[in-house]
């Protein structure tokens, strides 16, 4: 059965041995971030971590690296643990077929048992707030599903955003956003601001895992995040109306936070280590006046930590990038065999594609750097044939190696969009973009010598599933 709630997923984690509970008294600086970071750098299966003993802090639950590994992943989706992350992307891209998948809209919502409102909101009063990085600005909130409507259309279902978008705590009741320009809530706001209005928003903390995972997904505009984690959790994902906002929330959170983009009005957040692993600067960026807070009793806190790759956030974000750029270049290229965008968000994305002619590789580049993740994230596009496996980097590395001319397989395109986070973009915001075509030329492309290559033996699938099967079972 899938998830209703965080709650439920930890008890699974810990059931197969994924969930480390810390039992030991830490400093909420710098202890929990380091060992959040710490995670990242033990692999692939890293367990999630729980902390319930934090000096300064009465009654906290804190749990980090959720997502954290493939193995988390994994059983988020409710595959088992061992299930390899190319497995895990086909997958993916299997239930999002299925999509849209309504959603179940359930009353007695776990975090309607207590709540804030107006002045007495405190949001220090409900949350453990920890900085994640040395250099942060303040404390963050980074594992939020922030949920807006399109002003012009708020009864649109398919419009209402449900996103990720980090959070930087300013006051007891006031929290700045950084909304990058290519999101959803960007666009909502700056409707409403046209209009001379603020913008409702409500926040939601400690959220399902697969919640967590389609907040971060790139899709269409109108697409439904919720009928998306319908599909992917093979069930109707819980909904409950958020009574300040009326909005839809996820029922299962932690804790909803419910208020106003306040029109036209801009403060410094930042800076904050982000997933690029580079400190963003200091930034003007709109305020969220909160209104309303409902929370279970002794809400879980979870946080992510960001930084170098590999953490939390680069498993969290990659399956659900790569198959919507799948997704939506097979619509218009059938020949595009996989995508491979879990490279810092997709800033770069290794794609398998059949050409049609020469020169198609280019096309489908192109096209990727124009989809509407693309347009703010895609920066470098590796263009491989469809024998080479995208996610197999020796395979990938071997066709760079072999098959590029950089007088005539690289181009750069100048002055194009980027997110204002990338760290190259000069102004930010703005940067070049680069592709490397390493597929095999057709005609009437007849460069190069390559017309006898060595492929694998018939045999080679069969062995390789033969080997991994006898060395898992030596390891008994």
């Amino acid at each position: 059965m899938p998830y209703d709630d965080l709650r439920g997923f930890l008890d699974t984690l810990e059931k197969e041995g994924q969930l480390l509970r810390v039992t030991e008294e830490v400093l909420p600086e710098p202890d929990l971030a380091a060992a959040a970071n710490a995670a990242g750098r033990i692999g692939e299966g890293a367990p999630a971590l729980w902390f319930d003993n934090v000096k300064g802090f009465t009654d906290a639950r804190i749990a980090l690296n959720v997502h954290g590994s493939w193995a988390n992943h994994a059983l988020a989706l409710g595959l088992p643990r061992h299930t390899p992350v190319k497995e895990q992307v086909a997958e993916f891209a299997r239930r999002w077929d299925a999509f849209p998948i309504a959603p179940e809209r359930r009353e007695d919502a776990p975090w309607r048992e207590n709540t804030q409102e107006g002045e007495d909101v405190d949001l220090f009063s409900v949350l453990p707030l920890f900085r994640l990085n040395d250099g942060d600005g303040g404390f963050y909130l980074d594992k939020a599903a922030v949920v807006s409507r399109d002003p012009e259309d708020p009864g649109h279902f398919g419009k209402q955003n449900v996103g990720t978008y980090r959070l930087q705590v300013i006051g007891r009741n006031r929290l700045a956003m950084q909304p990058v320009p290519v999101h959803d809530v960007a666009l909502h706001l700056r409707k409403a601001e046209e209009r001379g209005e603020d913008l409702p928003i409500a926040i939601t903390l400690g959220n399902d895992p697969v919640m967590a995972i389609v907040a971060g997904m790139p899709m269409g505009y109108d697409q439904s995040e919720y009928e998306m984690a319908g599909a992917l959790r093979g069930a109707p994902a819980p909904i409950a109306t958020a009574p300040f906002t009326g909005f839809d929330v996820p029922w299962g959170s932690e804790v909803v936070i419910e208020g106003v983009l306040e029109s036209r009005k801009r403060q410094i957040e930042g800076p904050f280590g982000e997933f690029t692993g580079h400190y963003s600067g200091g930034r003007r960026m709109p305020v969220i006046r909160v209104e309303r807070v409902s929370h279970r009793t002794n809400p879980v806190f979870e946080s992510l930590y960001l930084g170098m790759p590999w953490t939390e956030c680069d498993y969290l974000v990659g399956p659900n990038t790569c198959v919507p750029l799948l997704k939506q270049l097979r619509a218009e290229f059938p020949e595009v065999q996989a995508v491979n965008a879990m490279y810092t968000h997709g800033l770069l994305a290794v794609i398998s594609t059949k050409k049609r002619y020469g020169g198609f590789a280019k096309a489908v580049a192109m096209r990727a750097m124009t989809t509407p993740h693309g347009l703010g994230y895609i920066t470098t596009v590796i263009v491989v044939d469809e024998d080479v496996d995208p996610f197999d980097l020796p395979q990938v590395m071997w066709a760079m190696s072999s098959k590029v001319d950089p007088a005539a397989d690289v181009v750069v395109l100048p002055n194009l969009s980027v997110v204002e986070l990338a760290p190259a973009a000069q102004p930010a915001g703005i940067t070049s973009k680069m592709i490397i075509d390493a597929t095999t030329p057709v005609h009437p492309d007849e460069r190069g010598n390559f017309s006898t290559p060595t492929k694998d033996l018939p045999e080679t699938k069969e062995w390789t599933a033969r080997l991994q099967r006898l060395i898992a079972e030596s390891r008994r």
